[in-house]
């Protein structure tokens, strides 16, 4: 009965304030579900994984292991540049740009429309201010004396309320945006980091092992120095 109540002298300016509010309660459930729980994993461990079956050429096995979790955006995109693993490089670091551009979106969808309730429910209770305001004024000028003090009080309230509202709103809205873009943008760079690792390594398994014997060879092949008489070829 006090939540209506203090609704009721809010106005419909509040009403629309409680909305908003519901709105941005919604969305802070869904990204926090999605950027925490769905796409969150153990990602060293995952790529210490993929790393190690593709440093053994079991690109098959690594594309199965992305398979499995390919619910996880970050094993969608191991999968997308995996594909294409057998290519040349050039091939292979365009598949790393589509799996970028492709992965991305999923991390930062919505969560600008957090920031954009947070605002508008910070200026619908000014709205309710100025509202409430007008009601008061209107009260002092052509308002009964009888009914001038009911009027104005009814005014001065309209505008606590809706002001009061709109900041309760706005308020915890602007905090949760915060954690949430700051755990998109870990997210974008645990993205960034491993998939231009698994380019690299992908591009560079051809490459042989820089171990001693390939750099100082213990048995070099000097070329035959030529005997003084006889004539150079």
């Amino acid at each position: 009965m006090a939540f209506l109540k203090f609704m009721n002298e809010s106005g419909v300016v509040g009403w629309f304030i409680l909305l908003v509010g519901i709105g941005s309660l919604v969305l802070v459930a869904e990204r926090a579900k999605a950027l925490y729980k769905d796409y969150g994993m153990n990602v060293d461990e995952f790529m210490a994984k993929i790393q190690n079956l593709v440093l053994a050429k079991k690109h098959d096995e690594a594309l199965l292991v992305c398979a499995q979790l390919e619910k996880k955006p970050l094993a969608s995109a191991f999968k997308t540049i995996l594909e294409k693993a057998d290519r040349d490089d050039d091939t292979i670091f365009q598949a790393h740009d589509i799996a970028l551009s492709e992965t991305v979106p999923l991390y930062t969808k919505r969560l600008h429309y957090l920031s954009m309730l947070a605002n508008v429910a910070t200026l619908l209770g000014l709205l309710g201010t100025i509202h409430g305001l007008i009601l008061s004024f209107q009260a002092v000028a052509t308002a009964d004396p009888a009914q001038k003090q009911a009027l104005l009080a009814h005014g001065i309230s309209v505008s606590m309320y809706t002001t009061a509202l709109g900041l309760a709103v706005a308020i915890p809205a602007m905090v949760f945006y915060s954690f949430l873009v700051a755990r998109q943008n870990q997210l974008m760079e645990q993205l960034s980091e491993k998939t231009s690792k698994l380019a690299e390594l992908l591009t560079s398994a051809h490459i042989p092992n820089l171990t001693r014997q390939n750099v100082y060879p213990d048995h070099v092949t000097v070329p035959t120095p030529p005997t003084p008489g006889s004539k150079a070829s």
